[in-house]
């Protein structure tokens, strides 16, 4: 069961001491490693020792770091109508506003220069009741950092997010066709399109430049109602086999990640995200 695609893993979805999240990562055949919450602290606030620890222990395990899990434009855009609450705002030990944009932006590519990384991943401020009116603020964001990624030599991946304005396949085409920027590129998380009203796969796939994906989150879920109930990748409601069929006939080359969000047996994430890890190898390698 050799991956055809490499695979990888958001870190803290197995542990949030990266010490322990790493060896059943490498030990599932993980070859990358995407950095949101690292030693109990957001990527964003990590010291220059908390940085130099996650090196050694990402190196000693071959883990490469692929992606800056930033919560970039996971904030209210000013001005913007209400905020939509049917949505959890998962902000994952950040608590950064508007203001703090900009700044955030300039650490994420210094991290992403000191490990390695190709790709910053952002959003497209918490979604409203209107997102349309929210839209060109968006474009207006995407397109300034996506030319500073340019002159650092990093892509900016925007997520369609379920909590945020830009949650679907058509949603995020739509930016994508309007920012044609090659720094600007796509996160594509079809659980995320799904838990938006959206079939993700055939159709939310049909609409997407697939010159632009340049990164894919997998995760699995149904609903009941309104709640997205998560559980073991490739058990639930996103059709991961013809998903990742589509991708690799497509030509997509990148990683394919794992974001488990399923709670685990009994609430073991550990172990969730360790029986989603071989069901991710079994994708990968279909």
């Amino acid at each position: 069961m050799t991956p055809k695609l490499p695979i990888a893993a958001i870190t803290d979805e197995y542990s949030p001491d990266l010490a322990l999240a790493a060896p059943p990562m490498a030990a599932t055949g993980m070859t990358g490693a995407e950095l949101r919450v690292v030693f109990g602290k957001n990527i964003m606030d990590l010291s220059a020792d908390d940085m130099a620890r996650a090196r050694d222990i990402l190196t000693a395990h071959n883990l490469e770091v692929i992606s800056i899990a930033s919560p970039i434009l996971k904030c209210v855009l000013p001005g913007g109508p209400d905020i939509d609450t049917r949505f959890q705002h998962d902000i994952f030990n950040s608590k950064h506003t508007f203001d703090d944009q900009p700044r955030l932006l300039d650490r994420a590519f210094d991290i992403a220069e000191y490990f390695g990384a190709r790709i910053i991943r952002v959003f497209s401020y918490w979604r409203t009741v209107d997102p349309d009116k929210c839209f060109g603020a968006v474009l207006e964001a995407l397109a300034g950092m996506a030319e500073k990624a340019a002159a650092r030599g990093r892509i900016i991946g925007i997520e369609n997010e379920h909590a945020c304005n830009l949650a679907t396949a058509a949603e995020v085409s739509r930016a994508l066709a309007a920012v044609d920027h090659p720094a600007l590129q796509l996160v594509w998380d079809p659980a995320n399109a799904f838990v938006s009203g959206e079939n993700p796969y055939p159709y939310g796939y049909s609409l997407l430049p697939k010159n632009r994906i340049a990164h894919v989150h997998l995760k699995d879920c149904h609903m009941e109602g309104p709640k997205a109930i998560w559980g073991p990748l490739g058990t639930r409601s996103v059709d991961w086999k013809g998903q990742v069929a589509a991708l690799m006939a497509d030509g997509y080359r990148g990683y394919l990640s794992l974001e488990t969000h399923w709670p685990g047996p009994g609430g073991d994430k550990m172990l969730g995200s360790t029986i989603c890890g071989w069901n991710l190898r079994g994708l990968a390698s279909a």
